[in-house]
């Protein structure tokens, strides 16, 4: 299946092939071991995932839990000091590219970019609240709700990921992305002197950026849904621990999409464009 999150796309833990994570595994190795140390291992009680140093849900759940502390806290900071959203957003993006660039996950990196975005996201939400008071905590439970409905359903088995929705996905996210690019060049040139540009215009009286925003969520969604997928196949399989880092970035880096593509909707949805 085709992955959509490019938090996940260069880690062999969660690739379809499982010839990539075995390589990844000898590449690892450092050497046979002898006769008398294999009988040893075969005695030895049987061990649990956390004792093989492999991926589980409890440990992937803690790491993401740690990033989105350092994100929160990065907020809170990004909201009182002004200007630092700036160097949250530049710094943010390079972590982002080295992180799903990088073959084995660093946990520093990923912290670290937790933090970053948090600075980020703490300032344009300041922005967004003064502008609309009280829009934050309206995208806040809007993102917790969508996130606790997705998971609860693909906990249940009702929904679940698959290769022609995934291709419907990847469409659609090309689509959005070349909408969004031309979006910005009208808006940089002056085109449009909307604050939304593009998305500040009506059909029947209702924004485009408000019908745009509710499919973007539903896209958001199903982009958590491949995430939750990769995030199984990565413990079913017995990936490294490691690799939780790489799964934490992965749903952080959705959620955070998912919350700004909330509160901009909100915002369109209210006006004052």
């Amino acid at each position: 299946m085709a992955r959509s999150n490019p938090g996940f796309s260069q880690s062999p833990a969660f690739s379809n092939n499982g010839r990539d994570l075995d390589k990844w595994r000898a590449s690892q190795a450092s050497g046979a071991l002898s006769a008398t140390e294999l009988q040893d291992m075969y005695n030895r009680p049987s061990a649990t995932p956390r004792d093989t140093d492999r991926m589980t849900y409890e440990d992937t759940i803690a790491k993401t839990v740690g990033v989105f502390a350092l994100l929160v806290a990065g907020a809170v900071v990004g909201w009182f000091v002004p200007g630092v959203w700036v160097v949250g957003g530049i710094a943010g993006f390079v972590l982002a590219l080295v992180n799903i660039f990088k073959r084995r996950p660093s946990a520093a990196l990923v912290l670290l970019y937790g933090a970053a975005e948090g600075l980020f996201i703490g300032g344009i939400s300041q922005f967004f609240n003064a502008i609309w008071p009280g829009i934050v905590p309206q995208a806040v439970f809007g993102t917790l709700g969508v996130f606790a409905v997705t998971l609860a359903l693909f906990a249940s088995g009702r929904v679940r990921a698959s290769k022609r929705a995934t291709q419907i996905f990847l469409v659609a996210m090309v689509g959005y992305a070349a909408f969004s690019l031309v979006n910005f060049v009208l808006m940089l040139t002056g085109v449009t002197n909307s604050t939304f540009g593009l998305r500040s215009a009506e059909i029947f009286g209702i924004p485009i950026g408000f019908l745009l925003g509710i499919f973007v969520v539903i896209m958001a969604a199903y982009s958590l849904v491949l995430d939750f997928t990769q995030i199984k196949m990565g413990v079913e399989r017995g990936a490294p621990r490691i690799f939780g880092w790489q799964a934490a970035f992965g749903l952080v880096v959705t959620i955070v999409w998912l919350y700004t593509e909330i509160l901009r909707m909100l915002a369109i949805l209210r006006g004052n464009n």
